[in-house]
């Protein structure tokens, strides 16, 4: 908010959900989290069904993208339940996010010695193709938030 071009944007916060019986409970632990740190956010939103399958036309985009590349076919079928994960979430990126000012969003961390770079930003560039500029972050696995209650 300090900055002229981002001082009358909303935050709007979304979140993963592991289970669709828990989206209100997501949602409420987030909002409290945002709040604890006086963070000024406008929605918070707990998203499910990132697991399911991507759409046929995300798949034919990404299969598009990965020909010509070195990705093997075994490593495509090693790693099929990730790249569907960042395929869906290339679809809730657009369908959420295609309009914003800017986007925050965690880095995926790929498996050393088991995920190519290749595939690597195969990843990455679905994901980020077609939005605002986006601010990949990531941490060291190490919890940072602390807080006294």
């Amino acid at each position: 908010t300090t900055r002229k071009q981002f001082k009358s944007c909303k935050l709007r916060v979304f979140t993963l959900a592991n289970r669709a019986d828990q989206l209100d409970q997501q949602q409420r632990q987030m909002a409290t989290l945002l709040a604890k740190f006086r963070i000024d956010y406008s929605d918070v939103i707990a998203i499910p069904d990132v697991t399911k399958k991507a759409e046929p036309s995300t798949k034919a985009e990404f299969e598009a993208l990965i020909a010509g590349c070195s990705i093997s076919e075994a490593e495509l079928s090693r790693e099929r339940e990730k790249t569907n994960r960042h395929l869906r979430l290339a679809e809730l990126l657009r369908h959420y996010s295609s309009e914003s000012e800017m986007v925050v969003m965690t880095l995926p961390l790929p498996k050393r010695g088991q995920t190519s770079s290749a595939l690597f930003m195969a990843w990455l560039d679905i994901m980020t193709r077609d939005l605002p500029p986006i601010l990949l972050t990531r941490g060291n696995q190490e919890p940072v938030l602390t807080f006294y209650t």
